[in-house]
């Protein structure tokens, strides 16, 4: 018989600092069982945060790719304008704000990476509930009724 771990119970313990070693004696378990429950602990909570959150990660990644934006055209124009000289030390800053464009496009495409799986996943959960629904409206909503119960989808989630 596998022995469960309250994961409220673990999750405040947690909070509250408890060693691991504490933790694993509370519930009667192994650290090894304690540590799994943290690794599923924190998986369900990255789930949950962007299943829910994610119309806020995207807005929030659409204004920093913005700013991020601004400061190429600001670093570009800076490079326009020290192009024209041929002091060394212009040069340098040359070189600097070209870095630093380089590091604000790698940043984007992160951004970007990030937005389109957020996107996919909720596609993803969408198109199977939808083939679920067309074979079995009762299962669809069981299934997104446990879903809810697991924090795996949001709560405004529905397929038409």
């Amino acid at each position: 018989m596998a022995i469960k771990i309250d994961r409220v119970k673990l999750n405040q313990l947690l909070r509250a600092g408890k060693p691991q070693k504490e933790i694993a004696k509370f519930f009667g378990v192994t650290e090894g069982a304690v540590s799994k429950a943290k690794r599923e602990l924190k998986l369900s909570v990255i789930r949950s945060v962007v299943v829910e959150r994610a119309h806020e990660v995207i807005d929030e990644n659409l204004n920093t790719v913005q700013q991020l934006q601004r400061i190429n055209r600001e670093a570009n124009r800076i490079i326009d304008e020290l192009s024209k000289s041929s002091d060394r030390a212009d040069r340098e800053l040359i070189l600097k704000a070209c870095r630093e464009v380089q590091s604000q496009l790698r940043l984007q495409l992160e951004i970007f990476q990030t937005m389109y799986d957020i996107r996919l996943v909720a596609d993803f959960q969408r198109e199977v509930l939808e083939v679920i629904n067309n074979a079995d409206p009762e299962s669809k909503n069981r299934i997104v009724e446990a879903l809810n119960k697991r924090r795996l989808v949001g709560p405004s989630f529905s397929v038409s």
